[in-house]
């Protein structure tokens, strides 16, 4: 499986999972590691170093091969899912997302989920008007809104009149303002935010048809998260206003999964008022019991319970959870940031420390699932680099992609079913695409792994030769080596090929050579690097030397890979992210879908 591939060792470790003609090729006197293949353990376990004889000199040499027979996980296609926050509404980014550009942009990182939800989720009222001239506020009634929201509502009228996907062209002006709408409305959420203090939020019939047209068009499944604060004086919920917006979707015949509330371990500092796991199921079932009583509805998926960090409460509350409405949903959700925006340094974003932290929470939560629905899925949602919003230049730059690609390789290889990015667009700087609809380094890492990664995950076989011995120095996990078959939908490969990912956070480049089914095989190389003199804080990115950006057609560009000669040695550089496809390996897990 694609594991932790922890190069330097004192002690030679054993493993059965090595081929014998892996071990053939290793010279007498030299120290052998292999990683760990079972599939739970991916990522959990290091290997101990090992005692280099001195005087041998040379660089790190790694030997790879991989199981083409079966896979050991098998995802959802839609395994790299989006999400977008509720605040768009208030800061108007939600009247562009008909825009040719975004919805170009989403369709490249389809077939996936887009979930609709965030802090705003449990302060969110549906009001069925579709006049959206009386319904939208802003921050103020000067000459050039005006003119702001009277441009909006034009391009309301004609968005109406088109038939299918309603996209629109919106004129630089009109994008102009809107940026200083939202910076105006971006400091009112963040007093909120820092306060905790939440106002209530309106999604009027139009803004969720605009919604849908943006998840319909751009082919991404909505999945909706109805509002879990409207509480009955016996703390039941209240699904008046759910039942509204349910009826409006089913008379639209939207296609719309659903889940009730966001992080509700949360609730008492939000409101004060708590709602604890059996309660939450209770209303789960409720809600099962709403949507079976709508025909649109009465087979609609239904997902949560979206709970924070599992620590010991949180892991209370999902328990109390699963007990009541275990058997309800159809995955288990739950939520994860890996630093507080407020404090990250580009230093962050390399430590081992950190990208390990996921693997405990995955056997925390697998641990709960697996005592009340065996085999559930279990997805993680509303995942983010870091917390609070993020940092300007740290989590949308080019540092951030190690965790979040360390994030697809480890809950893949863990059999995590779908993990949700926060967000597409808009939402502090752990966004994907930026104000002026650019994509940010981790779009385009998203775009080659949903061009590349196929749901099928494999297993891995690594032997590191260390030989220059570093006395006192240990060097472990920082080579990370991820395994799948090539994307089905990739028409450029044939079926059996193998798609190899790599992040190496040494310092110094690191050589691969292929071994086993992969020897003398021709490889692809899609080499990923921050693009300009910003190096690890560069928004931009290049891939095989070429900068990346939109086409001036507002297409996406072609992902050229740079073919390597059979048989050669893969040099990784430092500090870098890479994908390497390995043609014609004809691995048996690989023909068949």
């Amino acid at each position: 499986i694609p594991v932790l591939c922890a190069l330097g060792a004192e002690n030679v470790l054993r493993s059965r999972s090595c081929p014998p003609g892996l071990l053939a090729l290793m010279a007498p006197g030299l120290a052998l590691i292999v990683t760990f293949s079972l599939p739970s353990q991916a990522g959990d376990r290091r290997a101990l170093p090992v005692e280099k004889p001195p005087g041998v000199k040379g660089r790190t040499l790694i030997l790879l091969d991989v199981n083409t027979k079966s896979p050991v996980r098998i995802i959802s296609e839609n395994f790299l899912s989006l999400q977008l926050d509720p605040s768009i509404i208030h800061d108007g980014w939600l009247d562009f997302l008909s825009s040719r550009r975004l919805v170009t942009l989403a369709r490249g990182l389809a077939p996936a989920f887009l979930r609709f939800a965030g802090k705003r989720t449990d302060f969110l009222q549906f009001h069925n008007v579709k006049n959206p001239a009386k319904s939208r506020g802003g921050p103020g009634p000067d000459y050039y809104l005006k003119n702001y929201e009277d441009d909006i509502v034009r391009s309301d009228i004609a968005l109406d009149k088109q038939k299918g996907c309603k996209i629109a062209q919106h004129p630089d002006i009109m994008l102009e303002l809107q940026r200083e709408k939202a910076a105006q409305m971006h400091l009112v959420l963040l007093k909120e935010q820092f306060s905790n203090t939440y106002s209530n939020l309106t999604l009027t019939a139009r803004s969720l048809d605009k919604l849908y047209n943006f998840a319909d068009c751009s082919g991404l499944h909505l999945i909706f998260a109805l509002n879990a604060l409207r509480r009955n004086p016996n703390n039941s919920w209240n699904s008046s206003n759910a039942l509204s917006l349910l009826k409006y979707s089913a008379s639209k015949k939207y296609n719309i999964s659903w889940e009730l509330g966001n992080e509700p371990n949360n609730y008492r500092t939000l409101i004060g008022r708590s709602v604890n796991g059996s309660q939450l199921g209770k209303d789960y079932t409720q809600l099962r019991s709403l949507l079976q009583l709508i025909r649109t509805y009465s087979r609609a998926h239904l997902y949560g319970p979206n709970i924070g960090r599992p620590r010991k409460n949180v892991i209370a509350f999902l328990e109390g959870f699963m007990k009541v409405a275990g058997g309800t949903v159809d995955a288990v959700t739950w939520q994860h940031y890996y630093i507080d925006g407020r404090v990250a340094k580009v230093t962050d974003f390399l430590k081992t420390r950190l990208l390990d932290t996921l693997s405990d929470q995955i056997r925390k939560i697998q641990k709960v699932v697996n005592t009340y629905t065996p085999g559930k899925k279990i997805w993680l949602e509303g995942v983010g680099m870091t917390s609070a919003g993020g940092m300007n230049n740290l989590s949308d730059s080019y540092a951030a992609g190690f965790l979040w690609l360390n994030t697809l390789g480890l809950l893949a290889s863990q059999g995590i079913d779908v993990v949700v990015r926060h967000s597409f667009l808009d939402h502090g700087h752990n966004h994907l695409v930026d104000q002026n609809f650019n994509p940010l380094p981790d779009y385009w890492l998203s775009l080659l792994y949903k061009r590349l990664i196929g749901p099928k995950v494999l297993a891995i076989h690594v032997a590191g030769l260390q030989r220059k011995p570093r006395p006192g120095r240990v060097i472990r996990d920082k080579l990370r080596i991820y395994a799948h078959c090539t994307s089905y939908h990739n028409h450029n490969y044939v079926r059996g090929s193998i798609t190899l990912y790599i992040i190496n956070l040494h310092r110094s480049r690191k050589k691969i050579k292929l071994a086993g089914t992969l020897r003398d095989k021709i490889v692809h190389q899609y080499l990923l690097q921050p693009y300009g003199k910003d190096g690890l804080h560069s928004k931009s990115v290049q891939l095989n030397g070429q900068p990346l950006a939109m086409v001036d057609d507002g297409t996406l560009p072609e992902l050229k890979p740079r073919p390597l000669r059979a048989g050669r040695t893969l040099v990784i550089p430092p500090l870098t992210m890479s994908f390497y496809v390995v043609k014609n390996v004809n691995a048996l897990a690989c023909r068949y879908r």
